[in-house]
Formats: C-alpha cells, sequence, structure tokens
C-alpha cells in the first residue's frame, strides 16, 4: 500500500503475476524477468492489468486539486493563433496554422507572402478526434508546386500512410503507399514521382494494429513511386539483405541532377553517403520500370567513421557539413572526380559547436553555432565560408530556417523561454540583410516585453579554487546572484549591481526571468543548467521545483516557450530548470560521447549533480523537488530515482527506456544500441545490468537502516500506440516497483504512490491532438502539485 500525500488512506495496488521460471542467462549471470508476459500487447492478462492500472491512477488524481486548474488555465493559454515560417515551392507559399484549440495544425497556400491563404489539407478531418496526423518528415511539394505528398499517421504512431493531393483543386489522387517509417518524400524535379522508404509489408496472415506491435523493424527499403501507378509498381532503388538494420534516406539535389543516398545503421551521428546520376540513366527512371536492378549508385562514403550532410553543389562538387576529423563538425568540399580530395571551407571552432548549414541567395549560406547553448546565426560566402554578416538572435532557439539556395527572402523561426514564437523575414539581396518580423505569435495575458533580458559575462571565483565563466540573464533594475558562496566580478557595464550571499543565507532573487548557471558534476565537470523562475523568489528552499533533462543521441535542449511551464511559474510558484547533461550535443561529439556506452553513468552523475544544486543553493529542498524527461530523458529519470531517491520529492518519467537488457529486441530499438551498448555482448551487458532501471529497483531502507529513505512519488508515462519506446517497458518496470517496493511487504515504507499513465490512442509523442496535451499536463502536474504540495496561485 501506498499513501496519498497529505491524505490518510492508502493506494490499494492491484497484484500482478510474477513468473518467476523466466529467467535469462547473460555470459553466465543468471537475470529473472517475472514480467516478461507484460510484453505482449495483444494479450487479455495484459489490457486487464493495464485497466487495473488506469483505473488506480484515475483515482488518484481526482484528488488532486490543482488538476482542473491545470486543464483550465492550459486551455486559456493554448488558446492563440500559432504559425510556423512558410516556405517557398515553385510560385507559391506554404505555411501551418492553428487557429488555437485545434487538434491539429492546418496546412495553408497562397500565391505570395500578401495573396490569400487557402486551406490545402486539414488533417483534422480525417478523424473525429483528432488522432490522424501529418508526419512532418514524410511531407513534400513538389517542385512546380502541383502536388503535394504527405504521410497520414495514426494515433501518434511512427508508421504513415503517404497520400498524394492536387494543389490547385485539392483533390486527393488515389496514390497510397503504405508501411512506410522514419522516411523523407524527394521528389524528382519532372514532377513525375518522388522518393520514399519503407519496410517490407507483414507476412499473409500477421494481421496487426500498426502501432501495437513489438517486431523489429528491418530490412528498409528506398523505392521510387511514379503517380498516378499502385504501390506495387513502384522501382526498388536500394535494400541491402546483408545488413538488415541499415535505414536509408534519399535527397535529389537542388539542381535536380543527383540523387544522394544516406545510409544509417544506429542512432551515431555517422552515415555512408551513395549518389547516383539521374540524367545519366540511359531512359530515366521509367527506364527502370520491371527490371530486377537498382539504381547504379557510386558510393563516396563507404564506412560509419563520420557524418557527412550535403549541404549544395554546383555539378560534381559537393559541400558537406561533417564531423570528420571535427567532433565539434566543420564544412568541407570534394569534387566528385577527384574524390580522395577534401579541402575545408569552415573549419571546426575551438568551442562553439556548428549546427548547420543552408545554402541560400545563390552563393551565400546561412549558418548556425551553439555556444553555451546559446543559438549564433551568421551569413557566409559558400565557396570561401568567409563571414559576410552577424544576425543578431536573442537568447533562445531557432526552431527552423527557411529558405533554399535559390531564394534570398529567408524566414528563421524563433523561440525562448519567454517568447512564444517570432518568425524573422531576412532580405538577403540588398548589401545589408534587412530584417523585420514576419509575423509574431502572441499568448493572451502573457506579455514577455515586460522582462528585459540580456547576457553577461562573469567571472565567478569561489572561496576555494575554481575559475568558472558563467552567464546569466538579468533585468534592467536590479541585479543579484545569491546564495552561491561566490564572489563576482563583472564584465558588462550595463549591470547595475550584484551582490552575493554564502550558502545558508537567506537572499532574494529580484528582477530576472531566468540565469544560466555551470555546475560541477561529480567528476568535476562543469554543467550548463538554465534555471527559470518569478520575481522577487527568497532562496530559502521552499520552493517547488521541475528539473528536466535529456542527455542522449546527440540531442541539445535548448531554451523554447511551454505553456505548461509558464502555468507552472504562474499559479504554481515552481522554479523550472534544464540541465544540459552529457550525453546531448550542446559541445559537439565528444560532449554526446561522454554520456555514451560505458559513460553512461555521466549523465546520472550530472543530472544529480545539478539537483544537488538546486538544493544547496537554496532554490528548493528534496521533497519539493519533482524530475521529468522523456524517451531517453525517461530512462535517466528511471535510474536517478533508483540511486538518489532520498534527493526527490516527485518524479515524471515519460515514455523511458527501462528495460535495457532488452530493448534492442523490439521495433526500432536496435539502433539505440549505438549509444548504449547491447546485452549481447559481455562487456556491454555488465554496463547495462549497473544502471537498467528495471534491474535496479531496491529497497534502501533496508541497506541504511539508520537513515531510512523510500522513493519518490512516481508517475510512469506511456500510451498503447508508443512504437518506438514501446509500452512494455513502463508497464514491467511499474509492477515491478509496486512489487518490490509495496505489495511484497506487510507494513511497507514505501508510502509515496508509484502510479502509471497509459495514454490510448497516442504515440511517442509527435502528432499528439491539442487536446491531449492538455489533458496529460493536467494529470501529470496536478499530480506533482499534491505531491510536492504546491499551493495553486490565482
Amino acid at each position: 500500500m501506498g499513501s496519498i500525500g497529505g491524505l490518510e488512506e492508502h493506494l490499494q495496488y492491484p497484484i500482478a503475476r510474477r513468473d518467476e521460471s523466466v529467467v535469462d542467462d547473460y555470459h553466465g549471470v543468471k537475470v529473472s524477468d517475472p514480467y516478461r508476459w507484460l510484453e505482449d500487447p495483444d494479450a487479455e492478462e495484459v489490457k486487464e492489468f493495464v485497466q487495473k492500472q488506469v483505473k488506480l491512477t484515475e483515482s488518484l488524481l481526482e484528488k488532486c486539486e490543482a488538476r482542473e486548474k491545470v486543464r483550465e488555465s492550459m486551455t486559456k493559454l493554448f488558446d492563440h493563433p500559432r504559425y510556423e515560417a512558410p516556405f517557398r515551392r515553385g510560385d507559391k507559399y506554404f505555411y501551418f496554422h492553428n487557429t488555437g484549440l485545434q487538434a491539429q495544425n492546418v496546412l495553408y497556400v497562397q500565391d505570395s507572402l500578401d495573396g490569400k491563404p487557402e486551406v490545402l489539407l486539414d488533417p483534422n478531418t480525417l478523424s473525429e478526434d483528432g488522432t490522424v496526423s501529418l508526419n512532418r518528415l514524410s511531407l513534400s511539394v513538389s517542385e512546380d508546386a502541383k502536388y503535394l505528398a504527405y504521410g497520414r499517421s495514426t494515433s501518434g504512431s511512427d508508421w504513415v500512410t503517404i497520400k498524394v493531393t492536387r494543389v490547385e483543386d485539392k483533390k486527393v489522387e488515389a496514390d497510397t503507399l503504405s508501411w512506410v517509417k522514419f522516411s523523407s518524400i524527394s521528389w524528382t524535379h519532372d514532377s513525375k514521382g518522388f522518393f520514399y522508404s519503407r519496410y517490407p509489408a507483414p507476412k499473409e496472415g500477421e494481421g496487426i494494429d500498426a502501432g501495437t506491435e513489438t517486431n523489429s523493424n528491418l530490412y528498409h527499403e528506398l523505392y521510387y513511386h511514379f503517380l498516378g501507378t499502385d504501390q506495387s509498381e513502384d522501382i526498388l532503388c536500394w535494400r541491402d539483405s546483408e545488413n538488415p538494420k541499415y535505414s536509408f534516406g534519399a535527397d535529389v539535389t537542388d539542381d535536380g541532377k543527383y540523387v544522394l543516398l544516406n545510409i544509417g545503421e544506429g542512432c551515431d551521428p555517422v552515415n555512408k553517403f551513395y549518389y547516383c546520376d539521374l540524367s545519366a540513366l540511359p531512359n530515366g527512371l521509367a527506364g527502370m520500370k520491371g527490371k530486377n536492378d537498382l539504381l547504379p549508385f557510386i558510393k563516396l562514403i563507404d564506412e560509419f567513421d563520420a557524418q557527412y550532410i550535403a549541404i549544395a553543389n554546383d555539378d560534381t562538387l559537393f559541400t558537406f557539413h561533417t564531423n570528420k576529423d571535427a567532433p565539434k563538425y566543420k564544412l568541407v568540399r570534394v569534387d566528385l572526380k577527384e574524390p580522395t580530395v577534401w579541402t575545408d571551407v569552415i573549419q571546426e571552432a575551438k568551442n562553439d559547436v556548428l549546427k548547420s548549414a543552408r545554402a541560400v541567395n545563390g552563393n551565400q549560406m546561412i549558418v548556425s553555432y551553439l555556444s553555451d547553448v546559446k543559438y549564433v546565426l551568421q551569413i557566409r560566402d559558400l565557396k570561401s565560408g568567409s563571414l559576410l554578416h552577424q544576425l543578431s538572435i536573442d537568447i533562445g532557439t531557432v526552431l527552423g530556417i527557411s529558405a533554399r539556395r535559390e531564394d534570398n527572402i529567408v524566414f528563421i523561426w524563433f523561440t525562448s523561454f519567454l517568447t512564444p514564437g517570432i518568425i524573422y523575414q531576412y532580405n538577403l539581396g540588398t548589401e545589408v540583410p534587412e530584417k523585420k518580423i514576419f509575423r509574431e505569435i502572441v499568448v493572451p495575458g502573457f506579455d514577455g516585453s515586460e522582462f528585459h533580458v540580456n547576457q553577461v559575462s562573469c567571472y565567478l571565483v569561489d572561496m576555494l579554487d575554481t575559475l568558472i565563466c558563467c552567464f546569466f540573464f538579468h533585468l534592467a533594475k536590479l541585479y543579484l546572484l545569491g546564495s552561491l558562496g561566490l564572489a563576482v566580478s563583472l564584465s558588462l557595464n550595463s549591470l547595475g549591481g550584484c551582490v552575493w550571499a554564502p550558502f545558508g543565507c537567506s537572499s532574494y532573487m529580484i528582477g530576472f526571468s531566468h540565469i544560466q548557471v555551470f555546475v560541477p558534476s561529480k567528476d568535476g565537470t562543469k554543467i550548463p543548467m538554465f534555471i527559470v523562475a518569478r520575481e522577487n523568489i527568497l532562496l530559502d528552499g521552499s520552493h517547488p521545483c521541475l528539473l528536466y533533462g535529456y542527455g542522449g543521441f546527440n540531442i541539445s535542449l535548448t531554451p523554447v516557450f511551454n505553456v505548461g511551464r509558464i502555468v507552472l511559474l504562474r499559479h504554481l510558484g515552481v522554479v523550472f530548470c534544464i540541465a544540459n547533461i552529457r550525453g546531448g550535443g550542446e559541445y559537439g561529439e565528444e560532449w554526446h560521447k561522454a554520456g555514451a556506452l560505458a559513460r553512461k553513468q555521466n549523465c546520472f552523475d550530472d543530472f544529480i549533480s545539478a539537483a544537488e544544486y538546486l538544493t544547496s543553493a537554496g532554490y528548493t529542498q528534496p521533497k519539493k523537488l519533482c524530475i521529468e524527461g522523456r524517451s531517453n530523458g525517461g530512462l535517466l529519470i528511471g535510474a536517478s530515482i533508483n540511486q538518489r531517491p532520498d534527493l526527490f520529492g516527485c518524479a515524471l518519467a515519460h515514455v523511458g527506456v527501462m528495460d535495457m537488457l532488452r530493448f534492442h529486441k523490439f521495433t526500432i530499438g536496435h539502433t539505440w544500441t549505438s549509444d548504449y551498448g547491447c546485452s549481447d555482448k559481455e562487456v556491454e551487458f555488465h554496463w547495462l545490468l549497473k544502471y537498467s532501471p528495471l534491474h535496479t529497483v531496491r529497497r534502501h531502507w533496508e541497506e541504511h537502516p539508520d537513515q531510512p529513505c523510500q522513493y519518490p512519488s512516481t508517475m510512469l508515462l506511456t500510451a498503447d500506440h508508443d512504437d518506438r519506446v514501446v509500452p512494455l517497458h513502463s508497464l514491467k518496470l511499474l509492477a515491478t516497483m509496486q512489487y518490490v517496493l509495496c505489495t511484497s511487504l506487510e507494513n511497507s515504507p514505501q508510502t509515496n504512490p508509484i502510479i502509471g499513465r497509459i495514454e490510448c490512442k497516442a504515440g511517442h509523442g509527435d502528432g499528439r491532438p491539442t487536446q491531449k496535451l492538455i489533458d496529460e499536463a493536467a494529470d501529470q502536474y496536478g499530480f506533482m502539485a499534491k505531491m510536492l504540495d504546491a499551493t495553486w496561485i490565482d
């Protein structure tokens, strides 16, 4: 049994059957798996388990007073018009727009930027409940802007069905392409068809609900589809039967001459790179019909030694974005006629990560750097790489750069903690780029302009011997860095003043919106962390705090606007934090590798160090601290509460990878071995067993009877159509935690609840309709507020 925070009654956990006969032998080590039966989503026993857990969770959530208030507040804040950056094809512009509470964003088309917009495709008409969405990866307009090819996803599944619509009259063509997953769409310039990727269809008799199955996705294939033909007639362009785990993606170059083939095996930023000269095909692609031959690709890069992304080409002269001998990335150039001669266009920077480059305005490019988790944008010469212009950008995130090489008008989509969204329009056709706001997203009742945010370079010297370079953000009137025990010397004249106080002193944080600090991890590595809080908070440890992390797969966490977080800041007095732990891409490939494979424990150490800092600095205290993460971040939460349950009051683990010994056996899990390793290999098995959330749940009160400690209140969130991190991960961990910590003992010290939120008709997160987003936020943050004893502020 577990007590509900602040209530006398106890949770009555359902008893889940344990099959003690299921024991695996990993390299001589016996590992039991008593809940193996939960891996079958179609079994009646599993469905019954899920129903009982849903009922239990709902019974608790009904007692969370803030739940409906969060729902109401989020609904009000969500109800505002939202736009994405427009993109041009042919003589038309296309963009996505949501009027406010529409389930899915709607695609519009207009003849010019000033023209009248028309609805081209409204996914809200494809289902009554809004659970059919457009897959953005699988969406492309033909070069002449006559056709739209798009992938439809049902219930959040990664599986998509490609359809085609005529732009002029919005007529849906008969073309239907099935069993497509992880595929882009790239049109040939004659607009007769497009390249796409798919998996083989299930064998006859394998009737499955696409999205709920767990079998591995293998034997990816590249096809070309001619408009107006059946999928069975599509041209098989590439396959590799000897390497079933390979994945393929194709892109047609801007000049239409080449189709480029990118081959991947895992999630590491490495790929093979092949190309095919379409103009050299004797009878074009049509001549490949009826033949068993694959396209005659030429192998430029045929090993997984680095990442190569083509930026532009002038006939055979190609420019690539790469991490070859450059963990912070660089731009290089090669002539296909001399494939062994590579030259640098932009060399690797010493400190900043070259995140992307996009060819624009003929012979220019926009390059994007990440500098201490802050975006830097530049215009450079495409041929020489020389700097032409610096584009001013606030502290935040560049969500997208919309332009192609032929365009001199560029759209940059920007957001930050305090900026719901701004789309900037740059005219590069003038000597100095002209910048104006094309569209700005306004949230009723929220005015970010009342905050004055700058970035200030400070040297923080602690009372021992550490010299740290720190950035923080402030308002115009009063600046304060409190309870750090650090002396501060300022480098900007604009700063009005700065005071500090040693640990243990009460101090106020006045007049700033958010700061960035660098926290020393267990091994001394400095970990960046953003802290967002209300003004005038007293650093006395009394505040509820939400710490978010990810730390994997070279993915960077940067400041973005989030309606749910605004509700938490305003109405629950929450301090919101993002820890940029190792494993991510914030500082390039070295930072990524420092949190992968044998060094995965660094991720957990970094996150735990960030949590310790928040308590020692006076922002919060353990019983007021909630941690949250999604996917690989869900693994982070599961491992963190196993290792340091005493440090947290609440945990929200979304769609987490929890069974580290078997993850590679399900759907696309085999691609994650590049970051995690694989239990099939003895050395890697021992890495994984040490931190696998499913296998490291234990009763800490038995290990430390002098310091009894229970797990924090925990919610594991998953969804029935998550075919990326399949639900079995969360279900098995949920059953294990409830048994080990609660039901196996008569009077368990574990009184904090352990519950699961299991969503129906939803997947890993993509394509989730607005109402489901609001409902999930209401449930998880209502639960968090109850467990942290946070008071609602009107």
